[in-house]
C-alpha cells in the first residue's frame, strides 16, 4: 500500500455537512471523497475542456470548410476560364442572324434546364459517369 500524505484543510459549513452527508453512506470515507474530487479537478484543470468537447468538431468544421474553399476555387477557375475562351472564340464570329440567336436561345433553355435537372438530383456534375446521364 503507498504512503499517503496528511493534510488539514478548512471547509464551509454547507460543504462540510454535504460532505459528512456523503461519507455516512455504507462504503464512502471522507478521504477518498476528497481524494476523488481533488483528483477529477486537477484533472479538469490540466486538459483544456473545450479542447476535449469541441477539439475534434472543429478540426473536422475547418477541414470541410478548406475543401470548400478549395472546390469553390476550382468552380471560379473554370468559370473564368470557360468564360475567357467564349470570348476569344465569339469575337471572330459575324454578328448572329435570327436563326442563329434562336438556335442560342434554344441552347440557353437547354442548358438551364440541365443544370436544373443536376441541382434537382443532387448528384454532382464534375465527374458525370456516362455523358448519356448529361444529356
Amino acid at each position: 500500500m503507498s504512503k499517503k500524505v496528511r493534510y488539514q484543510l478548512f471547509l464551509e459549513p454547507a460543504v462540510s455537512q454535504r460532505l459528512e452527508a456523503l461519507a455516512a453512506k455504507p462504503g464512502m470515507n471522507k478521504s477518498a471523497i476528497l481524494s476523488d474530487a481533488l483528483t477529477a479537478w486537477l484533472d479538469r484543470r490540466g486538459a483544456n475542456e473545450l479542447d476535449d468537447k469541441f477539439g475534434q468538431r472543429l478540426n473536422r468544421l475547418s477541414a470541410q470548410l478548406n475543401r470548400l474553399e478549395r472546390d469553390q476555387l476550382i468552380q471560379l477557375e473554370s468559370l473564368a476560364l470557360f468564360i475567357r475562351l467564349t470570348l476569344l472564340r465569339d469575337a471572330h464570329m459575324p454578328e448572329p442572324d435570327a436563326s442563329a440567336r434562336a438556335l442560342a436561345r434554344d441552347r440557353y433553355e437547354a442548358f438551364v434546364a440541365q443544370v436544373g435537372r443536376h441541382l434537382a438530383s443532387g448528384k454532382p456534375s464534375l465527374n458525370p459517369a456516362s455523358p448519356e446521364e448529361n444529356a
